[in-house]
């Protein structure tokens, strides 16, 4: 029998049509096996890089990228849809134009698309409000959650350090959706990137490496696709039986 607890509430909620540019904020969205409708199914490719672990195009290799703002031309059907980009002096780009892609990597690049998502570990992210506050107030700044790209901001219930790490292994509820925290989100050098300014401050990972040994956030998959919506209650489904819920 289902044993729920109440973890959080959704703050935000964020889909990142192309893999490393600016997110899009939303009210709603359907998530299925594949994650949130339209999140990262794009992404360009630097040329030379075919058998390079990570081949992508992304803030590491460029500050300004997440200036760049896709969005859908229709909006209601994002995973059949095709993208526009906005470049950050105001340009607009069909997201196939090759002037897009050399603008973005002059040494080349080319675009791909994957309707099953172009994830780096698992298809959704998650993060809470305490746990990017522990880190700001180590450093004695107010941190955009923008700097660690989730999914979901979720405002926990219980006001503790880091409280979506106890969330691991477990399924959430969120709406619809069926969530299981599958591990701890290890974080790299993006995160020192200010989404805001696209200034550097290695201090940001050295915090979360002292603070969290390197993890901030959780990542996920899909257990139950449904639909979640800002302002949804988390529940922590804590039965023993929590496989019951995955469907194929």
């Amino acid at each position: 029998m289902s044993n729920l607890k109440l973890v959080g509430h959704v703050r935000e909620l964020w889909r990142y049509p192309v893999k490393s540019m600016a997110p899009e904020a939303l009210e709603q969205s359907e998530v299925s096996w594949f994650g949130i409708a339209g999140d990262r199914r794009w992404a360009f490719v630097r040329e030379g890089t075919s058998t390079n672990d990570f081949p992508w195009l992304t803030i590491r290799e460029r500050n300004d990228l997440m200036h760049f703002s896709p969005t859908f031309e229709e909006p209601d059907r994002p995973d059949q849809s095709s993208v526009i980009i906005q470049s950050p002096t105001g340009e607009r780009y069909q997201i196939s134009d090759a002037d897009l892609a050399n603008r973005l990597f002059p040494d080349g690049a080319r675009l791909i698309k994957q309707n099953r998502g172009i994830y780096d570990t698992f298809p959704l992210s998650m993060i809470t409000t305490q746990s990017i506050k522990q880190i700001g107030d180590r450093l004695g700044s107010e941190l955009s959650p923008q700097r660690f790209r989730p999914n979901f901001l979720v405002d926990a219930i219980e006001n503790v350090p880091f409280p979506e790490d106890s969330w691991v292994s477990h399924v959430l509820r969120i709406g619809t959706l069926r969530m299981r925290v599958d591990k701890r989100d290890g974080r790299c050098a993006v995160i020192n990137v200010d989404p805001k300014s696209s200034h550097r401050d290695p201090g940001v990972l050295k915090a979360v490496v002292h603070q969290n040994d390197g993890c901030l956030g959780v990542y996920g998959t899909t257990v139950r696709p449904g639909k979640a919506r800002v302002g949804d209650a988390v529940y922590l489904d804590e039965s023993s039986d929590n496989d019951e819920s995955i469907e194929s």
